[in-house]
């Protein structure tokens, strides 16, 4: 994300949270806008069968559940997945300033874009019928496998339990091994 949002968070308060801490809970009133300045968090959708579905990864200069602004409550969870500092600004601080600047508020505008289109991209990884084609475009995409302990995050990333991942990672690796 761009440097042009520090500016907005200067005087924000900054917390510390501990990997998984929640930042937020689904149905909790919005009253800040969140600026990480260190680490990373995950906005977090459970589904109707227990799956995590990971639908924001932000890290440090991004600003998680951008449409929060513009929302009464939190429709997500947000975990810290490592531990992390976040700025916190009051919702209403953040609407005016962005008011009160054109320029600031087109850039927002660009970002709320481009965080549509990587929904979208998401979605459209999530809509493929098999493990393995979701994995591939997801490393199409450019994206890397963490280390082995932080596959179940990718696995939620992709819409799949992980034992599914697991099982197509150990196809790949037998094929490399034939």
């Amino acid at each position: 994300m761009s440097d042009l949002f520090e500016p907005l968070f200067t005087d924000a308060a900054a917390r510390e949270f501990a990997a998984g801490d929640l930042l937020f809970r689904t149905g909790d009133p919005v009253v800040s806008m969140i600026l990480l300045r260190a680490g990373q968090a995950d906005l977090v959708r459970h589904t109707g069968h227990g799956q995590k579905m990971i639908l924001q990864r932000a890290g440090p200069r991004e600003i998680l559940a951008e449409a929060s602004a513009w929302s009464d409550v939190y429709h997500c969870d947000a975990v810290a997945a490592e531990p992390c500092v976040a700025a916190l600004l009051p919702r209403q601080v953040f609407v005016a300033r962005l008011r009160s600047d054109p320029d600031l508020a087109e850039v927002w505008a660009r970002n709320l874009a481009r965080a549509v289109q990587a929904a979208r991209l998401r979605s459209e990884i999530r809509s493929l019928p098999r493990v393995a084609a979701r994995l591939d475009a997801w490393l199409g995409e450019g994206n890397a496998l963490p280390e082995r302990g932080r596959w179940q995050e990718v696995a939620a990333e992709l819409g799949v339990t992980r034992e599914a991942l697991y099982r197509e990672l150990s196809r790949r690796r037998s094929e490399k091994r034939a």
